[in-house]
């Protein structure tokens, strides 16, 4: 490894700072397409080959106006929401709200049924026992339970209200750090037949105070826009010592502006560019493709795409890696969001081969990233929760680093939830598994 090389703390910040002052990154944004062109020059800049824009057909999805009026026998409220991405309009929406009831369904037909999702509480000690390897040498996984960003039903949050046959959705996030209700879940670009909209958790507890005290009507409206675009996933390469492919990959687009999700990515894929840029050909183990692809945020378009456009390429990939999520680790005291000052603990997603697995163990230990688990690809299903699925389902061996804060699809995810001393190491961590892969084929790597 060439220490003197990698980009400084500072100059990894910096583009992470430049994606973010952008704005919101949502797919086919403009901010979306304002990093679409300045990767490519970023990749000019480093002098890699073949630099790319490769088209993503996907679905384009805007807010323009949301509201929701609640009445009741005594008192009419306006109560701020959010749009579901890629629910139904509707204007002037009048029906009856009541708290759904998952035991009793039929009694949300033709209403808007209030339903609350709640994130998960993750006990570490439990994700250390479905681990493959913990590096906790603090022994933060005792006691340490995580927020994570999802609740139960992951994306399919309205399902339920949608099956009994309710008119809307009104979806509730009680107990979510930060009492928010910008939650861009979910952002599987599915059009969802009814339309829905986010309240707060504190707003929702308010009304179904107001429920328990007799009937209360709603009046909603949802002005959005949906319609067919193309994206691009930008796309560099340097050659290496032969022709087999490591892959080394994240998305360019994000919910809101996200500093984590995932200007973190970017500038942590921009990192490794630089860094074998400067790397003699020779030196570099493989042929090194750099992949920033479109429509993480519907439905992991970009991804799909390029693996299956790439599908006989992807044959000589020796490995992809994916860099996502350098997340700092915030909790909430006395009714204020507050930096611990931790990592979030960190995933790597590694293929069940033993070589590959001692690699990332070793790299983990080198860099002293602490928190990290190093857990199965399938620890979450048949593939792993990343934007790196669609390698793995190809048969690529992967390693897909991610944190999953709580605030990962909400707007409060700033600059200030960067964890700063993550980077460096991580840029490192990722060269040591790359320089691992010298002399190994694809074939041998998939051996195991």
């Amino acid at each position: 490894m060439r220490s003197d090389q990698i980009p400084s703390e500072a100059a990894i910040f910096a583009r992470i700072e430049e994606v973010f002052g952008h704005g919101v990154r949502r797919p086919g944004y403009p901010a979306d397409r304002w990093a679409e062109s300045w990767l490519q020059e970023r990749f000019h800049e480093f002098g890699l080959e073949n630099v790319r824009a490769e088209p993503v057909a996907l679905p384009y999805w805007e807010p323009k106006r949301a509201s929701l009026t609640v009445t009741t026998n005594a008192e009419t409220l306006d109560i701020p929401c959010f749009p579901l991405p890629h629910a139904a309009p509707v204007a002037g929406l009048e029906a009856d709200l009541v708290a759904f009831d998952a035991a009793s369904p039929a009694s949300a037909r033709g209403v808007a049924a209030l339903d609350d999702v709640q994130l998960t509480r993750m006990p570490q000690s439990v994700m250390r026992n479905l681990a493959r390897w913990t590096y906790d040498p603090d022994g933060d996984f005792d006691s340490l339970t995580q927020v994570l960003p999802f609740g139960r039903g992951i994306q399919h949050v309205m399902e339920p209200a949608i099956e009994a046959g309710a008119a809307a959705f009104v979806g509730t996030l009680s107990g979510y750090p930060g009492d928010s209700r910008d939650y861009y879940v979910p952002y599987d670009a599915v059009e969802r037949p009814i339309p829905g909209v986010w309240i707060s958790g504190s707003d929702g507890a308010r009304l179904r105070d107001l429920i328990a005290a007799g009937p209360v009507r709603i009046r909603l409206t949802v002005e959005s826009v949906r319609e067919p675009i193309t994206a691009y996933n930008i796309v560099g390469e340097l050659p290496g010592a032969d022709s087999d492919t490591v892959v080394i990959g994240s998305h360019h687009d994000g919910p809101w502006s996200s500093a984590v999700e995932d200007a973190s990515g970017i500038a942590l894929v921009l990192a490794q560019a630089q860094y074998w840029s400067q790397v003699p050909q020779s030196d570099r183990p493989h042929r090194l493709t750099f992949l920033l692809n479109a429509g993480h945020m519907a439905g992991g378009a970009g991804q799909a795409t390029f693996v299956e456009q790439h599908a006989a390429e992807l044959e000589r990939a020796v490995l992809e890696i994916h860099l996502e999520h350098a997340a700092m680790e915030f909790a909430e005291r006395d009714g204020r969001l507050e930096a611990t000052g931790h990592p979030e603990p960190r995933w790597w997603f590694t293929s069940d081969l033993d070589r590959l697995q001692a690699t990332v163990r070793s790299a983990i230990e080198a860099e002293d990233l602490r928190r990290s688990l190093v857990v199965p690809p399938t620890l979450f299903g048949e593939k792993p929760t990343t934007d790196g699925s669609n390698f793995y389902v190809a048969g690529v061996p992967i390693v897909q680093f991610l944190a999953a804060p709580f605030y990962l699809f909400d707007s409060m995810d700033t600059l200030d939830k960067i964890h700063r001393p993550t980077l460096v190491p991580l840029t490192r961590a990722a060269i040591r598994i790359v320089e691992s892969t010298a002399g190994v084929s694809a074939e041998q790597m998939r051996r195991g």
